[in-house]
């Protein structure tokens, strides 16, 4: 085995711990993980070392048993900047918005010596950024995209530390490589295969970046008056993503916004020679499947051929068959499982004192920000983009406003991103029509 002998992870979240174990299972990898200093971070750090570098992973269904397990990773690095050593495969399990401010952090001798990088959980876009990072650092490196995190991984009992529970594995994930032939891919894909899941090669990680579900359901379900309003505001009636309105945001405006932030997707998508995506048949075939007797198969496969209000009218059925779960089973009273009860957070105080925001929107707006900022480069139309950042962009001004006696952590900061859209930007004029 001449990959991921020496595996560094970046971030000291439960995705990390997850994985972790997984390397050094099946690769038989050195594995460390680095972590920027904070207060919660501290504590993860701190029960790492108490339990002498072991992490354990358990799993709330028997049948996702292949990805738990418990191992001893090599090393730990408190902080970024501390990190050192030769690592030949790098994977980013931070948040998107962080890929560039945490690798910075990083001494420019141990980022020359990475081969790989990977991006567990990137939004469209996100290898196009590292690309352009590595530019004078490495520019053989090989970057790979996953379309999203295989799993649904917590901290065990809510509390950060050595262990964690991962409650859901998907099915089936995408990948893309920046090298047309990767064997690197080829040997994840046999990890992959080990445990459970079906990974899909696509011809580049940008592909592979559209493939992520909540690229096209998050904005339009969450940047939206009536769950900001719920995230925002003092509420005493909780309200949830998935329902219906008034106990969730999905109206016909909210599924008509949706459809319309697709094709505008679809239109950048289409600048890249990138497969186009049916909507409601990813929705169905690789996400949550229905009942034939739901939606008629021929007019999921012919999904992007129809009117949009038929479009559209498929769609609210999707959401309306998914209140509850469809393939449980009903109870005494013949009640399904609540299957969409998945609550709008609220705003927080974090460890810090301050009041911030949710991942549930907080990763949103920098996800609809930066297709923003690319439809822009590539000089395309995208009103529903620039819908969705303004009534975002608007709630934060006015929850500001309107609280001057309150601490607000950066969230509530309205936001270029300049920065990352302009090294995108680059990547794409020097590539303005290839498939990378």
């Amino acid at each position: 085995m001449t990959y991921f002998k020496r595996v560094l992870l970046l971030g000291s979240g439960p995705t990390a711990i997850q994985l972790a174990v997984n390397f050094k299972h099946y690769f038989t990898s050195k594995v460390a993980i680095a972590g920027r200093e904070s207060i919660r971070s501290q504590k993860v750090f701190d029960s790492i070392v108490q339990h002498q570098l072991t992490l354990q992973v358990s799993v709330q269904n028997s049948q996702h048993q292949p990805v738990a397990g418990e191992c001893t990773i090599d090393e730990l690095f408190k902080g970024y900047h501390t990190i050192n050593g030769n690592w030949d495969t790098v994977i980013l399990c931070v948040t998107t918005d962080a890929y560039i401010s945490v690798l910075a952090q990083i001494e420019t001798d141990v980022l020359k010596e990475v081969s790989c990088f990977i991006l567990i959980s990137p939004t469209f876009g996100s290898s196009h950024l590292i690309t352009n990072f590595l530019k004078n650092l490495s520019p053989h490196a090989e970057v790979i995209s996953f379309s999203t995190y295989y799993g649904d991984t917590r901290w065990l009992d809510d509390i950060p530390s050595n262990q964690v529970v991962t409650t859901g594995v998907k099915k089936k994930v995408y990948i893309g490589s920046t090298h047309a032939t990767s064997e690197i891919v080829d040997e994840l894909c046999t990890l992959f295969n080990r445990l459970g899941i079906q990974l899909k090669k696509v011809p580049s990680p940008l592909e592979a970046e559209t493939r992520n579900i909540s690229l096209y359901v998050h904005p339009p379900l969450l940047m939206n008056d009536f769950s900001l309003q719920a995230i925002f505001d003092e509420q005493n009636t909780p309200k949830y993503v998935y329902k219906i309105y008034p106990e969730g945001p999905i109206t016909y405006t909210t599924i008509r916004h949706m459809l319309n932030y697709w094709k505008e997707m679809m239109t950048v998508v289409n600048y890249f020679h990138i497969q186009p995506l049916n909507l409601l048949k990813f929705m169905v075939d690789d996400n949550y499947p229905l009942h034939p007797e739901s939606i008629d198969r021929q007019e999921i496969e012919n999904f992007n051929q129809l009117e949009p209000i038929h479009q559209q009218y498929l769609l609210y059925i999707r959401y309306a068959s998914l209140l509850i779960d469809p393939f449980s089973k009903p109870n005494q009273d013949g009640k399904y499982f609540d299957f969409s009860t998945v609550p709008l957070r609220r705003i927080f105080i974090n460890q810090n004192g301050e009041w911030d925001v949710p991942r549930m929107p907080k990763e949103d707006y920098y996800r609809v920000k930066i297709i923003q900022g690319i439809a822009k480069t590539l000089k395309l139309k995208s009103p529903t983009f620039d819908h969705f950042v303004q009534t975002y962009e608007e709630k934060l001004r006015q929850v500001v406003a309107y609280s001057d006696l309150k601490t607000y952590s950066d969230a509530f900061q309205v936001k270029s991103f300049s920065q990352d859209i302009e090294m995108i930007g680059k990547e794409l004029i020097s590539n303005p029509n290839s498939k990378e």
